[in-house]
């Protein structure tokens, strides 16, 4: 990012704690709108999509925040907080607390499913949504994360089993096998960009949020969103889309499909060389495919 752009960091309150974010940019350029970002996981924060901060370079701000839970946000230790409801809640009061009136909304991953979801409400003023490596089914996200897994080698998928069987997936040996899939289908860029280091140390650290909606690990989905489906709905969201996703992407070209042919009017860009960090991986490809959705969605509006 250009040292020069100007930057603004604070907290917005929620739910009685606070929630950190983080502004790109001070204005608008004439005709351009905002870019509302939201990180995946759940509980994963926002560095390893701190990439995206170059689209303030398009004339608009880019804004960040952590989600409750993770991150530079409050951080507090309740299992029962953690409920898709209670993120799409936090979408508004987010909005409303920094007057983002018309905006255009990117999630990643499990930060796509969270704006699917709040696209369902449908929100004033949301005017584009970029779905970026998302499935609109956890079921369909289960069954081709582990037809990946069945194709890592013998000895990696024993050690997964041997320790979701014996519920010690906190161990060592599990935590190395699970990198094995990571680095073929999460981000294929050795070493990890910083930002996505820094990303997964944090979760490290506080695997809570992770935990209890997701599980243990991408392919092993045991947690409150275990059954979370909305490809029946996915016809309600009307406003412009577009669908990012990579070619070893554990967020499958199936995945991503069914998420392009459930929305109405949709784009769809599979990124030949990128797994599940397109933004990352891809970056330079990735920032002009999105800049020219941005600016295709504002000419129109």
């Amino acid at each position: 990012m250009d040292a020069a752009m100007p930057c603004t960091e604070g907290y917005i309150p929620f739910r009685g704690y606070k929630v950190w974010y983080r502004i790109v940019g001070d204005r608008e350029a004439p005709g351009k709108l905002p870019l509302l970002c939201l990180h995946g996981g759940p509980g994963i924060p926002h560095d390893y999509i701190e990439s995206l901060e170059r689209m303030a370079a398009t004339g608009r701000r880019v804004i960040f925040y952590d989600q409750l839970g993770c991150g530079n946000s409050d951080q507090p230790h309740d299992p029962s907080l953690w409920t898709v409801d209670l993120f799409v809640e936090e979408v508004g009061v987010v909005r409303r607390a920094l007057a983002l009136d018309r905006l255009h909304l990117l999630g990643q991953s499990w930060g796509g499913m969270l704006a699917m979801q709040y696209a369902l409400t449908q929100p004033a003023g949301l005017v584009s949504l970029i779905v970026a490596s998302s499935p609109a089914s956890m079921p369909q996200w289960v069954a081709e994360a582990n037809r990946l897994r069945a194709a890592l080698p013998p000895d990696v998928q024993q050690t997964l089993l041997q320790h979701e069987t014996a519920g010690t997936t906190s161990e060592p040996a599990y935590q190395e096998a699970m990198m094995v899939f990571y680095r073929r289908h999460v981000c294929r860029l050795d070493p990890f960009p910083a930002g996505v280091q820094r990303a997964f140390d944090k979760l490290a650290q506080n695997p809570e949020v992770y935990n209890t909606m997701n599980g243990p690990s991408e392919f092993h989905v045991i947690g409150v969103f275990k059954d979370w489906n909305i490809i029946d709905r996915l016809g309600e969201i009307r406003v412009p889309t577009l669908v990012t996703s990579g070619r070893y992407d554990e967020a499958t070209p199936a995945i991503a499909e069914t998420v392009h042919r459930g929305i109405i009017g949709s784009e769809w860009v599979l990124f030949e060389h990128s797994s599940h960090m397109a933004h990352a991986e891809e970056a330079d490809r990735y920032m002009a495919i999105l800049a020219q959705f941005l600016h295709r969605v504002e000419r129109r509006t």
